[in-house]
């Protein structure tokens, strides 16, 4: 699972059809192996490229085209140029950099394409998990009341139990003077 809080990630909205170059600060001084991933399903990390030093030729992952992504660097950044971007783009992606035998990510940057107005698959299921979270709360808080209510109406009833009781009970008359 990885967590990348608000503070240490940004947002990057383009248009589809767009290019767009998402870029990573270099945190190492000396050649090392750099990656950059896509988080698949919120929680999956899938490699795009890696890269081991400025200069040198980027290597694609599994399902990942030349074409379609641009992996290069220069002494202080590394950059991702993801070209004629679509929908099925947006994401949470981040680099990482090989160093003392595991890997640092260094930044997180999420891509937010946005749609023209059609739906689209990405779209559906991102909004399918906000909706069942909604429903799940108006189910939770449905039931609630209709619990409450409940309550009130049995101390009503009891409130009236105990009022008649009192009523119908036989008052003895105050000392007669």
């Amino acid at each position: 699972w990885i967590s990348v809080s608000v503070s240490e990630s940004q947002t990057v909205e383009v248009q589809p059809g767009e290019d767009v170059t998402l870029l990573c600060s270099n945190i190492s001084k000396h050649p090392t192996q750099t990656e950059w991933f896509r988080l698949l399903n919120r929680t999956k990390p899938s490699c795009i490229s890696s890269m081991y030093e400025s200069g040198s030729e980027a290597l694609f992952c599994d399902g990942y085209q030349e074409g379609k992504f641009e992996m290069s660097a220069n002494v202080s950044t590394v950059f991702l140029k993801i070209k004629r971007v679509d929908l099925s783009d947006s994401g949470l992606y981040f680099c990482g950099f090989y160093r003392n035998t595991h890997t640092v990510i260094a930044s997180a940057t999420y891509l937010n394409v946005q749609g023209n107005g059609e739906s689209d698959e990405v779209d559906f299921k991102a909004e399918k998990e906000p909706d069942g979270m909604k429903n799940l709360l108006s189910v939770i808080l449905g039931g609630l009341a209709v619990f409450l209510t409940i309550i009130v109406i049995v101390l009503v009833v009891k409130i009236r139990k105990l009022q008649t009781a009192v009523n119908e009970e036989p008052q003895p008359e105050r000392n007669k003077v």
